[in-house]
């Protein structure tokens, strides 16, 4: 069978490839895409308490605003692979992005709060669409060595500090317009998106056409969803709660029993070859460490600057600016010039300890120290941290699979990405809550002054950014055993990726 990757220059130079004349105003358009489905990751959260104060829902529903997109696209995403494996990546990609807007115009227009935590649930299905359409259509579309190396570098810089990105454009936009913008902005990506989409793509289905697995789909929509809901819930309830317990037991038996359904059905949703893989292996879990890991310093960081300090929504978005573009120029430019030469079993594990560096840098902040000398440092060797394993992590996780595989195995790589960021949420949001506890506990037993409340809240970052580092640490290592030496040859077939 042809690999996807295989090479698109015919006996007389000509490209059969009918996207390679078009390939970099292609990628622009699935770096739009992709970075406003990062930015919805954060530009609302900014936006949530003047949310709150106009629709007037309570603290507890608040969650839900976040939580409802989580769910809806976690759960979702590999379905929505297949979907574009089966009807065509260029119309998966555009119905992804038109529902996605329409969502986004309703959740603007919003009257109330069911309203809104409605149009954030049909957002979060329909970027279950479009995100895995589009990196499949960048794994077809750029196919040497070399240019993919430069593709696959912008759109995991774009991946990575699209979030903080989002930061921003929620701060500004909130401050100086309305939280009703944070939603609407996404119908000025998603028009120029759309446009570029009908004039650039070709729509092309591929020979060999996998049936939908219908039973695999239920099981591991709601097992997903189990998982994703199990660990938010456990954000506000905690570890024990029976709720919490029941939704991971249920996840966890569905998602096991996909497993098995999908070495035994004749088409499986997600074919077992393409996670068994070991670069592919290795690919998935540095995307998964990196998400959970990251979320610490966007949620944590964050509290830092705004409680602490004492900076604007805006200032705070402005903030991690630095990071953001150590993070695209690293990915962008080290990762494609390193990618074709340098083993990813070298250059992943490395960004994965840098950024493990810089986490443990952060945990120096304090009442009186500035951004300057204890904040900066560390989110710069985060920026140079997270570009190594972003883009290469992107590009290894889609290499070598078949073409009727390409759908399915790019939303492998987001839900490993999403199901991070969820329960290294939970996970980071428990730990905290535990510090203040504890800290207040050996200082008396009674939040009774307002340095006592600071000096938990401190307590509780260090400890978030301390379990942060842990996170890239061991995750570097393992990546590390799990992928091959030596550079994967972009002339791979379908099965083990060959090493040059």
């Amino acid at each position: 069978m042809t690999d996807i990757l295989a090479r698109t220059d015919t006996a007389d130079g000509v490209s059969d490839n009918p996207h390679h004349e078009r390939r970099w105003l292609i990628l622009v358009i699935l770096g739009l895409a992709q970075l406003m489905v990062a930015l919805d990751a954060t530009v609302v959260n900014i936006a949530l308490p003047t949310a709150q104060h106009d629709l007037g829902f309570s603290d507890g529903a608040r969650q839900w605003i976040v939580t409802a997109y989580a769910l809806a696209f976690g759960s979702l995403l590999l379905i929505g692979g297949r979907l574009s494996d089966l009807f065509g990546r260029k119309w998966t990609f555009i119905v992804g992005l038109f529902g996605f807007a329409v969502a986004s115009a309703i959740g603007g227009a919003a009257v109330n709060f069911g309203m809104l935590v409605t149009a954030r649930a049909v957002q979060g299905g329909f970027a279950a669409l479009l995100a895995p359409a589009g990196l499949s259509l960048l794994t077809t579309t750029f196919t040497e060595a070399k240019e993919r190396g430069k593709a696959f570098g912008i759109y995991g810089a774009i991946a990575g500090g699209g979030a903080s990105l989002g930061l921003i454009l929620g701060g500004f936009l909130t401050e100086y317009a309305s939280w009703r913008w944070t939603m609407f902005v996404n119908l000025i990506f998603a028009g120029i998106t759309i446009v570029g989409g009908f004039i650039l793509l070709h729509h092309s289905r591929e020979a060999v056409r996998p049936k939908l697995d219908i039973p695999g789909t239920v099981i591991v929509s709601a097992g997903l969803f189990a998982l994703v809901y199990g660990f938010s819930h456990a954000q506000s309830a905690g570890w024990a709660d029976s709720l919490t317990i029941a939704f991971l037991v249920i996840a966890a038996v569905l998602l096991a029993a996909f497993v098995v359904l999908q070495t035994r059905v004749a088409n499986p949703l997600l074919p077992l070859r393409i996670i068994l893989d070991r670069n592919r292996g290795g690919a998935f879990l540095a995307m998964f460490a990196a998400a959970a890991g990251m979320f610490g310093v966007f949620l944590f960081l964050t509290y830092y600057l705004q409680l602490i300090l004492g900076y604007s929504a805006l200032m705070t978005g402005v903030a991690f600016l630095p990071m953001t573009g150590t993070l695209i120029v690293t990915a962008s430019v080290a990762s494609a010039a390193l990618a074709p030469k340098v083993s990813p079993r070298l250059m992943i594990p490395a960004g994965m300890i840098l950024s493990a560096g810089g986490m443990a840098l952060l945990t120096r902040i304090g009442l009186n120290t500035s951004y300057v000398s204890h904040v900066l440092p560390g989110t710069l060797l985060l920026g140079i941290g997270l570009g190594l394993v972003f883009a290469p992590a992107f590009s290894i996780a889609t290499l070598g699979v078949r073409p009727e595989d390409s759908g399915v195995a790019s939303a492998a790589v987001n839900t490993m990405q999403q199901v991070g960021g969820s329960i290294g949420t939970a996970l980071l949001n428990t730990l905290a809550a535990t510090a203040v506890a504890g800290f207040i506990t050996s200082h008396g037993g009674q939040p009774a002054s307002q340095l006592v409340n600071a000096g938990a809240q401190l307590h509780s970052y260090s400890v978030t950014f301390w379990v942060s580092a842990a996170v890239f640490a061991v995750g570097g290592v393992l990546v590390a055993l799990i992928l091959r030496p030596g550079v994967p040859s972009f002339e791979a077939t379908d099965g083990p990726l060959v090493v040059a």
